[in-house]
Formats: C-alpha cells, structure tokens, sequence
C-alpha cells in the first residue's frame, strides 16, 4: 500500500504543468526508483518521531529478498519508506501529508 501512496504523490506532484505522457511517465519513474526511495528517506529522517523510525526499523527488516541490480541496503531503505507511507496513510494522514511536504522532488 505504501509504494501506492508514494507513487500517487508523485504523480500528482508532477501532473502540472501539462507535458508529454512520455516526460510526465520519465519523471514519475525516476522518482519512484528504489535509489530515489531511499534518497527520499533519508531526506526525511530529520523529522521523524521516535514512532515513526521504529516503523522505518520493521520495515526494513522486513525486506528479506532484494533485487539484483541493487545493493540491498537501497531496497531495505525503500521499503522501509513504502512501511512508512501505508502505515501513516492508515493511521495518521495528517502527518503523512506533513511528511511527505519534506520531500524535495526533482522538477525536471
């Protein structure tokens, strides 16, 4: 649920300004790749409640298989972060929407 959520942000954030289906999907995929995931976590760690890292912790030890193109500590993180959005999407949409303010997408 939690890649859902992140993605659906994503795509959200870069529906405006009209482009091209091919650019407007280039942008979203480059967001939503497990090294942006995990770039994005760190990002947000600064401002996570005690709480909140514990979920970040089982997330992470939840991800027992990786890809084999990533160094699995990448997809631990990005996992991790997918933990973290379905979690607080449930539970706490308010600070979701906080949380994911924080994040700094690439406008290109």
């Amino acid at each position: 649920m939690g890649d859902a959520v992140y993605e659906l942000y994503v795509r959200t954030c870069y529906l405006l300004p009209p482009r091209r289906l091919s650019d407007f999907h280039n942008q979203v995929v480059a967001q939503v790749r497990a090294e942006s995931q995990a770039k994005h976590l760190r990002s947000l760690e600064p401002h996570l409640t005690e709480s909140e890292l514990e979920i970040l912790r089982r997330g992470r030890n939840a991800a027992t298989s990786s890809s084999r193109r990533l160094d699995p500590k990448i997809y631990q993180q990005a996992t991790s972060l997918e933990t973290l959005m379905g979690y607080l999407y449930l539970t706490n949409p308010q600070r979701l929407t906080q949380l994911l303010a924080h994040l700094e997408l690439d406008p290109h």
